[in-house]
């Protein structure tokens, strides 16, 4: 199982063999409940198709999957490192917006599978989207799904470099927040223990 990944018991089951879709579900809402993975919902932004019904999966802990599948040197693959970083930033948005009428989700067009934003927080008057790239190179295509949608929705990118907040204007004219990803994460935690601290007294 690969966190940030879209997951299909039907698939699942195939190649786990003498296994039934059923019993593959159980599994996942089992692990659900034990709050050892998030299932992320795909989700309609504006009037731009999405795809249906296939959720997404985000592992509570990333060092469990990294060590079940024994990938020891993470901090070198872009990939790996980005699918960890993905992970921690679903897993501390989930638990800022716990008791807040959210719901977070994903976007992936269902015409073009690869246009996709990594989380949606559907609040109860606008969405926000929230796209990651935490690579080397976090330059933002026109063709990202992002670019499209950042005209009617607060959008906001993740990125490695820069240690610089700052507003990127799209070909098209609208605003994207570039943040650190580590600073995201950061800032995310803080106001999280402030709620939680601010509650207790």
């Amino acid at each position: 199982m690969s966190t940030t990944e879209i997951f299909s018991a039907t698939t699942a089951a195939k190649e786990l063999e003498n296994i039934s879709v059923s019993t593959i579900d159980n599994y996942i809402e089992a692990l659900e409940m034990s709050n050892l993975i998030y299932l992320s919902k795909p989700m309609n932004v504006g009037s731009k198709g999405a795809l249906k019904g296939k959720p997404k999966i985000f592992i509570a802990d990333a060092a469990i999957r990294n060590a079940v599948l024994m990938i020891d040197d993470v901090l070198s693959d872009e990939t790996e490192l980005g699918a960890v970083v993905e992970t921690a930033v679903y897993k501390h948005m989930v638990s800022f917006y716990q008791g807040i009428p959210a719901q977070l989700g994903y976007y992936r067009n269902a015409r073009d599978t690869q246009r996709e934003v990594d989380v949606v927080v559907e609040l109860p008057r606008q969405k926000i989207l929230c796209e990651f790239k935490y690579r080397g190179n976090s330059h933002i295509p026109a063709t990202d799904a992002i670019v499209d949608l950042c005209k009617d929705n607060p959008c906001l990118l993740g990125h490695k470099r820069d240690k610089r907040f700052r507003l990127y204007e799209t070909r098209n004219g609208y605003p994207i927040l570039r943040v650190p990803a580590i600073v995201f994460l950061y800032l995310l935690g803080k106001a999280e223990a402030a709620r939680k601290f601010n509650g207790a007294v």
